[in-house]
């Protein structure tokens, strides 16, 4: 059964630990991370953007899939199916889809409209019991054709944003999507602590949790992050993996070919990836 992120999330910022959101590109992925969580007995965010989404087959081809794979897998850890970086139109169908979380990222509005737009998603995502977050200063980067400048966000603008009754905020603290360049001059730990003190309890997100040192990692938690994305470093992991498989030409023994066969390294790569996550962001043992 799915669930809003809420409760996982509020456990997380109270507990002094973060929840990963770990995105899923098809069977292999969502079936890698969900067994790993339930192994782990750690809540866990499935991430889904709208790139995804599309390639998957729509929103409620992935739900459905979602929903099918906890029953027949017996997942009993909480899951959130969520919306990474959604458009207004793509939260709305997001919703009507089956998912149990959205992200509207208004980032790149004005922060009036922002505002507005973010305020009208809440009240009909709350009449639903769904999750709901939102980002403040764009985050660098792109994901999915999502384009961020990277830009840091006003702590007081976060205010703002979280004063609407929004369930988590994502904001630009120097963190981009992707792999970090040599030259990056690493999280902004000021602006999250401004941040954390006008905002209080409410969970705060980083996004582009691929890379981040884990001395980074931890000190964010520290200052009220209470959930971390991760997308890049499983696929890399996953390339890396299935590229030695072929390399070696196991996939010419016997029934190498085979795509249960051919994608198994690949698929233990992301699991050995979620576990160390779950490890450090320490939400291992939190779904009891």
């Amino acid at each position: 059964m799915l669930v809003s992120a809420k409760d996982m999330l509020e456990k997380a910022k109270a507990g002094k630990y973060a929840v990963g959101q770990f995105n899923i590109n098809n069977l292999e992925w969502t079936k890698a991370i969900l067994l790993t969580a339930e192994e782990l007995r750690s809540p866990v965010i499935l991430g889904v953007s709208e790139g995804a989404g599309k390639y998957m087959c729509g929103f409620k081809t992935v739900a459905a899939m979602v929903k099918a794979m906890i029953e027949e897998l017996g997942i009993t850890v909480p899951v959130a199916l969520h919306l990474d970086h959604g458009s207004y139109d793509g939260a709305y169908k997001a919703m009507n889809a089956g998912f149990s979380s959205i992200m509207f990222d208004g980032s790149h509005y004005a922060i009036e409209e922002n505002i507005e737009k973010t305020k009208q998603i809440i009240a009909d995502a709350s009449a639903k019991g769904i999750s709901v977050e939102a980002e403040v200063g764009s985050i660098g980067g792109e994901e999915d054709g999502v384009v961020g400048a990277g830009e840091v966000a006003d702590p007081d603008e976060c205010k703002m944003i979280a004063d609407l009754g929004v369930t988590m905020l994502a904001a630009g603290i120097g963190n981009i999507h992707g792999k970090y360049p040599a030259n990056w001059a690493g999280l902004n730990f000021d602006v999250l602590a401004k941040i954390q003190e006008k905002t209080g309890t409410m969970p705060l997100v980083l996004h582009g949790g691929t890379g981040i040192p884990a001395d980074m990692i931890k000190t964010a938690i520290s200052l009220g992050v209470s959930k971390i994305n991760v997308n890049t470093e499983c696929q890399l992991a996953f390339q890396e993996a299935t590229r030695k498989y072929i390399e070696a030409g196991k996939d010419l023994e016997g029934k190498g070919f085979d795509p249960r066969k051919l994608l198994a390294p690949g698929v233990e790569a992301i699991k050995a990836t979620v576990k160390e996550k779950m490890e450090l962001f320490g939400s291992i043992g939190k779904a009891e």
